[in-house]
């Protein structure tokens, strides 16, 4: 339950501000359409987050629990200091034509902003962190949907009132506190 509850609170917190949230907005004032926005949404960050777990699963067993102690606890705060820096959308990721619907542009919209993205290398982080791969990919992804859906369903509202640059820091802090605690071999 802990790999579930820390990977949902670390991706809802690190997606705040996040190009995907951003995306979302946009696909949200475009398509106007929530309901297939949002599972689009979904069924994008399943794929997207249970690859990634499969690769930080997949790189636990390769390289063994005392050198992945060493290589987590740096990533955890390298992504503290990431998470300080303001994300924007890339034009290219909300260029999709509508022949795909508004499920296709979002799925294929989402998929393509994930690669690469915080939330993306924070759930490899996790999943060679805590070895219940289902929980972290659950967690991750309800941490996305938790960011994402208000964005959807509220829209601008609600996007405007959140303190980002305060939810970033906080975020921040809790990828700097995983980070010693794992270069401290603390709950392995």
């Amino acid at each position: 339950m802990e790999a579930f509850l820390v990977s949902t609170g670390v991706v809802a917190l690190a997606e705040i501000g996040d190009k995907t949230q951003l995306l979302a907005l946009l696909l949200a004032a475009k398509f106007r359409k929530p309901i297939p926005i949002v599972l689009g949404i979904l069924a994008a960050t399943v794929v997207n987050h249970a690859l990634a777990g499969a690769v930080g699963s997949w790189l636990m067993a390769l390289i063994g629990p005392d050198v992945m102690r060493w290589i987590l606890g740096i990533s955890f705060i390298a992504m503290a200091g990431w998470m300080l820096i303001p994300d924007k959308l890339d034009e290219d990721d909300a260029r999709f034509s509508e022949r795909f619907g508004v499920f296709g542009a979002t799925l294929l919209a989402f998929f393509l902003a994930e690669m690469g993205d915080k939330t993306q290398i924070a759930t490899v982080a996790l999943a060679a962190k805590f070895t219940d791969y289902w929980w972290v990919i659950a967690g991750t992804t309800l941490g996305m949907m938790l960011a994402n859906a208000p964005v959807v369903w509220i829209g601008d509202k609600a996007a405007k009132a959140l303190p980002v640059a305060l939810v970033h820091r906080i975020a921040a802090a809790i990828f700097a506190i995983l980070g010693v605690l794992a270069l401290l071999g603390v709950g392995s």
